[in-house]
């Protein structure tokens, strides 16, 4: 599971950003952590160990798809019930001054907080659709901090706001019996997933085993709420990354293979039927504007 972004296991108990820090953990023969608090808000995501969480007074069992949310000043530590599997989770570390500039834009991101410090819940739980989603936002998130693209700053800045905006729809939604139906929530997940795993294999197979639900939920689902078949949409999704691929100057014949194609005839007939022209024709077009669009001198 994306390896590269796995972070190396620190024991600071502070952060070093003055907004957010992220982490993907996966750890074995963890030595036992002490009860402690933060001056910053917690959001800790679980995958994988057999581990409970104390929280001031109260232990919490906790399973694949959990997270919890930990206020500053809230004392808590993990429990290692064994270390037969690894220890996999994801940390958000997000400071008060960047949490409380996000509540000035807009209330709607202090019903989370506000519920768990009222309520003393600190643990939500959620089925595989759910966190498939929040997982696969962590994920961008992190892989945005690690490039230097173009717009880096803005981005992260948007997918982080939109990350935690999430968790606060979620668990109003819970909440208030408005969880949106689980085919919407499905259908989210697959095209996440899908714009994450373009080079992998996307097949039905592979959905329903990722997803845990049939292949015939999953192509109905995601008919009705897309309004194109699952396959048309992989497709489509495959053509824009090989059309970027080959303006980027990499060779079509490893564009299309890269990015699922089996054979350089059924890639030419889906270009050519999404786009008009072949794929030569329009790397060459691309060119001509290029040259074009030049200031003259």
């Amino acid at each position: 599971m994306k390896q590269h972004l796995q972070s190396t296991f620190s024991t600071r108990q502070y952060m070093l950003s003055n907004s957010f820090e992220i982490y993907y953990y996966s750890d074995f023969k963890l030595s036992p952590v002490p009860a402690h608090s933060h001056d910053y808000y917690e959001f800790y995501f679980f995958l994988e160990g057999n581990v409970e969480i104390m929280i001031e007074q109260s232990t919490h069992r906790i399973s694949y798809g959990d997270f919890l949310l930990i206020p500053p000043g809230t004392n808590h530590h993990p429990t290692f019930l064994d270390q037969e599997k690894p220890y996999r989770r994801f940390v958000l570390w997000v400071s008060k001054e960047y949490y409380y500039d996000l509540i000035a834009k807009s209330q709607s991101y202090l019903y989370l907080p506000s519920y768990v410090e009222s309520t003393r819940e600190y643990l939500f739980n959620n089925d595989n659709i759910t966190f498939n989603t929040i997982q696969s936002m962590l994920f961008r998130l992190i892989e945005e901090t690690n490039n230097n693209r173009f717009g880096k700053e803005t981005e992260v800045s948007l997918q982080m706001n939109s990350l935690i905006l999430h968790l606060n729809r979620l668990v109003y939604e819970k909440n208030h019996n408005q969880n949106a139906p689980a085919g919407q929530n499905l259908h989210i997940s697959l095209c996440n997933y899908i714009s994450d795993n373009l080079e992998g294999d996307l097949s039905l197979d592979q959905l329903a085993k990722y997803f845990y639900v049939s292949k015939f939920y999953i192509s109905h689902s995601f008919k009705d709420n897309m309004g194109l078949s699952l396959h048309q949409y992989i497709i489509k999704k495959r053509l824009h990354a090989c059309k970027d691929a080959i303006l980027s100057s990499i060779p079509i014949s490893k564009a299309y293979t890269q990015y699922g194609f089996s054979d350089y005839s059924s890639f030419f007939r889906a270009f050519k039927r999404e786009y008009g022209v072949s794929p030569n024709e329009y790397k060459e077009l691309y060119k001509i504007r290029e040259i074009n669009s030049q200031p003259s001198i």
